[in-house]
């Protein structure tokens, strides 16, 4: 880990709020694109950890292009990149001059950390795999997020979030009863593989404070998928049952599903006897639950037969009159009941600004830029969450300068020759 006084250096930068967080002193280098990668890297800079995102000069990020796009005088910044890139610092890097690849091995000896999402063999292939950088510091955690992994036959195949939906098994799963596959409507894998990268990487860390030994951190976006898939993998194991689209509904567990409402849709979990008891007296009034003897069993609520014919017709009428609104009044804090949100709704929420979740950052000469805030709480360290994205290459003379103490000469020489712009 590099020293206080550094630390302090690298985050003023960024203009970062300079309070340590729980990360202080970890430095990565983060040579990923889009999504699976810098998201992985932007928790661990909300966390405090120092983050310099290196991008090509002549072949940036391409998420820099993605919407929504924010427009001032002083530029464009886009709101996607912002989102996934926030609390970094911005330096340009070409690994395929040979003058490159020398700089990034000098940037490895003075880092903690490397994450980089290309298809497996093209670290490999410049000279900048694993095994290289490990000797360069044998202390790295090396963070390797791709579609299918370091290892097996499909190792090699080209990936999108839609790949690892389509081979993890979710995107079977998903979608209305008895009608075609639908993937999920967010890139669920590319998320997943960032959030179980972080976790490798933190008990990584941890292993290498411990031993002074890194490690490969191998994350596949098809394993990360395959583990969204709750009971279908060991069910099949158990049973061979092989999953299927159920729409809205649970595989067994009854009622658990949308409902309809007078403005909208609903979730009901009433599923429990004491949750069923419960809501039978607030939605049904006095009398419901003992007009319905062949409804207080959970196992019999659970039977598709009376379920269908009984059960729900019984919900739905409690509901199809009553507003989003009165329902989650009349529901309190007594039974699972939430209203289905639009992102609108989710944003106005003011549960969620009491979580801070909703945050805003401004950006000079363009405006200010909201996106989603950090769901990790800690008392002692918060994360921080309200830092830019860099813009291509805003901090790589200081970056350089901090990690390398390498003086203006040589910087002007590495910008002439294309190594850095």
């Amino acid at each position: 880990m590099i020293d206080e006084t550094l630390r302090i250096r690298l985050a003023e930068l960024g203009r970062h709020d300079p309070t340590p967080g729980a990360l202080a002193g970890v430095v990565v280098i983060d040579i990923t694109r889009v999504v699976a990668g810098p998201y992985c890297s932007m928790l661990l800079a909300d966390l405090g950890a120092t983050v310099v995102k290196i991008e090509h000069p002549d072949d940036p990020d391409y998420a820099r292009t993605f919407p929504p796009q924010l427009e001032g005088e002083a530029g464009t910044v886009s709101g996607f990149f912002a989102q996934f890139n926030r609390n970094k610092l911005g330096a340009t890097l070409n690994l395929r001059h040979p003058g490159g690849r020398a700089l990034l091995e000098r940037l490895v000896a003075s880092a903690d950390v490397l994450v980089e999402n290309f298809r497996p063999g093209t670290m490999d292939r410049l000279g900048l795999g694993y095994e290289r950088l490990r000797e360069v510091n044998p202390r790295l955690v090396y963070a390797a997020l791709s579609g299918f992994g370091q290892t097996g036959p499909s190792r090699g195949k080209p990936a999108y979030d839609n790949s690892a939906q389509a081979t993890g098994g979710l995107w079977s799963m998903n979608g209305p009863a008895d009608g075609e596959p639908t993937r999920v409507g967010t890139i669920i894998g590319d998320l997943a593989a960032s959030l179980y990268g972080a976790i490798g990487v933190l008990a990584a860390i941890r292993h290498a404070e411990r031993t002074g030994e890194g490690q490969l951190v191998d994350i596949s976006q098809q394993d990360s998928v395959m583990t969204l898939t709750e009971n279908a993998v060991v069910n099949h194991l158990a049973t061979g049952a092989v999953a299927r689209p159920l729409g809205n509904a649970h595989p067994f567990v009854r009622p658990y599903e949308l409902f309809s409402c007078a403005d909208g849709y609903v979730f009901f979990g009433g599923y429990t006897d004491k949750f069923w008891r419960i809501s039978c007296d607030i939605f049904g009034g006095p009398g419901e639950y003992e007009a319905h003897p062949e409804l207080h069993a959970m196992a019999d609520r659970f039977d598709a037969d009376v379920y269908r014919e009984r059960a729900k017709p019984l919900v739905d009428g409690w509901f199809a009159h009553r507003t989003k609104a009165e329902l989650e009044e009349l529901a309190g804090d007594a039974v699972p009941l939430s209203a289905i949100k639009d992102i609108a709704e989710v944003v106005a929420d003011p549960h969620i600004a009491a979580r801070d979740m909703v945050v805003e950052t401004e950006y000079p000469g363009i405006g200010t830029l909201g996106t989603f805030g950090s769901p990790v709480k800690l008392g002692a360290t918060p994360p921080r969450t309200r830092g830019e994205a860099p813009a291509i290459g805003a901090h790589t003379d200081a970056v350089l300068d901090a990690l390398l103490g390498m003086p203006a000469s040589e910087l002007a020489a590495l910008r002439a020759d294309g190594t850095i712009s």
